[in-house]
């Protein structure tokens, strides 16, 4: 069972020093390889507190020195603020330098101040993305890249260093919508959710993928991978508090960043789901969306957390997960510990019920 660690650098408190933060989270990084974790993940983020880490693949790079097995993931490139030349040029000299451990996470990015402030037009980031894909698979497995356009025209040019061995396997694109979906088919890659309701309430999106892949593959989809934000405590209650503190803080940074509550959405092309989510936000309210946010979050004692991952594993057959260990202004000391706890008293456990179970025959939904 594949267990990796996201990293958000978001801050909630702007008396807390830029610095600290991200002092802190590569701190965190660093020391989930002793822990035991088998990856570790960087956000793409820009200009606000919700938060900041404008260059993944080069702290990623930072982390792969500091270690020597864990993989080394982005959580995700959003590749329509991106040169996709670029983008595969850093992420094999990642690879190069980390002796293969690099993992390419992409997305296609949501809130307008990021895509204003990087100069590119929201409604084009679908195509920006669908053009982009490919032209960096191509490049991370052969080492040459070439585009036609519109957004893209790149002369045929080999990539140095080139790559070292295949990224089969290790490329995932976030997905929640049928077009996501659809085009992770498409290119063959991994699909990583972000959590925002318990996993049985995504199961119907999650089968639309599996049972794309099928009709188009000749083979089985690779488990889906569940990136939640994870609170481990010895003691309940304190394990609940905490949880609806910091994610709530989170919620928040997050409706704000994003502009959940706001109309554009309907006109804004390629997110016209998001205006039927913004409908439904305003129509629930944000508080009661916040709390409902934390239900879905993985909180609790290490027996708890052991019982809500065997019910997962129930739901939903193989799956992968990453987990956020801080988030909400959480304090760096308060996620160590968690992110310890959980390491030392649910991991070993949670490993072996999962094995157990695809051993006796449960496989990929």
């Amino acid at each position: 069972m594949h267990i990796g660690v996201n990293f958000g650098f978001g801050r909630y408190d702007k008396t807390v020093p830029e610095y600290q933060v991200v002092k802190g989270e590569t701190d965190l990084a660093i020391l989930s390889e002793p822990l035991g974790y088998d990856s570790v993940w960087a956000v793409e983020h820009h200009f606000t507190d919700y938060s900041f880490m404008p260059d993944n693949i080069q702290w990623l790079s930072y982390v792969a020195a500091k270690t020597e097995r864990i993989g080394l993931g982005t959580g995700a490139v959003i590749l329509p603020w991106n040169d996709p030349l670029r983008v595969a040029s850093k992420l094999l000299l990642l690879d190069n330098l980390s002796g293969g451990r690099a993992i390419f996470g992409m997305g296609r990015g949501v809130a307008r101040v990021e895509f204003e402030g990087l100069r590119i037009p929201v409604g084009e980031s679908r195509e920006r993305m669908d053009e982009a894909v490919p032209m960096i698979i191509e490049a991370l497995e052969t080492g040459f890249i070439e585009g036609k356009g519109p957004h893209y025209e790149q002369p045929r040019r080999q990539l140095k260093p080139g790559p070292i061995r295949s990224f089969k396997g290790r490329m995932y694109t976030v997905a929640g919508s049928e077009d996501s979906i659809i085009a992770a088919v498409k290119n063959r890659v991994s699909v990583m959710s972000f959590i925002l309701r318990p996993v049985d309430k995504l199961v119907e999106t999650f089968e639309l993928y599996n049972n794309l892949w099928r009709e188009t593959w000749d083979d089985e989809p690779a488990p889906i991978c569940i990136n939640a934000n994870m609170y481990c405590h010895e003691d309940p209650d304190v394990a609940k508090d905490r949880m609806y503190e910091y994610i709530v803080n989170f919620w928040h940074q997050n409706v704000e960043h994003y502009e959940f509550l706001g109309n554009h959405f309907a006109t804004q092309k390629g997110y016209e789901r998001y205006a039927e989510k913004a409908g439904a936000l305003r129509e629930r309210g944000v508080d009661q969306a916040g709390r409902d946010y934390a239900d879905a979050a993985l909180y609790g004692t290490p027996q708890q957390l052991i019982e809500k991952l065997d019910w997962m594993q129930d739901v939903m057959g193989q799956f992968e997960l990453v987990v956020a260990p801080s988030f909400g202004g959480m304090p760096q000391a308060m996620a160590e510990v968690s992110l310890r706890t959980f390491a030392e008293k649910v991991m070993p456990t949670a490993r072996r019920n999962y094995d157990a179970r695809i051993a006796g025959g449960a496989k990929a939904r």
